[in-house]
């Protein structure tokens, strides 16, 4: 996307899994959206896991083997990057999002998904829970900032946010 690799979809790394019901400013969480147990095999067969992938806290974000060599998690201003070459936060949520409705809430505007970014609505843990899937997407960037992607409107939002929420990760190539 303009002078950018990107990963098609979301990260799946899930070194281990944990029930939505435990948190961490310091200590990595890894969650698989609608899934409350700790049996890593059982996440990793859930449909969520596969469409999704994983849900990080903060710590998680930044562990070793969440990207593959050659590739790192999106810093913020690598997302801006990307945003700018789409339009601005404004609009760059469409060409970022999936068209149709099989992974977003209806009106899900603007998405064309003409950058292959194909922004699913995943979305996220916070507050012992899962929320919003199929309205929102939330991704980390490398230094603790949020992207959102929105049902209702075209927006990518950047954003700081709480380490202990649970939101996906994309790589970029090195």
């Amino acid at each position: 996307i303009g002078e950018q690799c990107w990963f098609s979809e979301n990260c799946r790394y899930l070194p281990a899994v944990s029930p939505p019901d435990v948190e961490s400013t310091t200590s990595p969480y890894y969650y698989v959206y609608d899934y409350d147990g700790s049996t890593l095999e059982e996440a990793k067969a859930t449909e969520n896991y596969e469409t999704y992938g994983v849900l990080y806290n903060w710590p998680a974000v930044m562990t070793e083997g969440v990207c593959p060599n050659g590739w790192h998690v999106t810093s913020n201003g690598e997302f801006t990057q990307l945003t700018d070459y789409l339009g601005g936060e404004g609009i760059a949520g469409g060409p970022m999002k999936e068209a149709g409705f099989d992974h977003w809430q209806s009106p899900n505007v603007g998405a064309t998904n003409s950058s292959g970014f194909t922004g699913l609505a995943g979305g996220y843990r916070w507050n012992n829970a899962f929320n919003y899937s199929y309205f929102y997407g939330y991704w980390w960037s490398s230094d603790s900032w949020s992207h959102t992607l929105f049902a209702y409107d075209d927006d990518c939002i950047n954003d700081s946010s709480n380490p202990e929420a649970g939101y996906s990760a994309r790589c970029v190539q090195d």
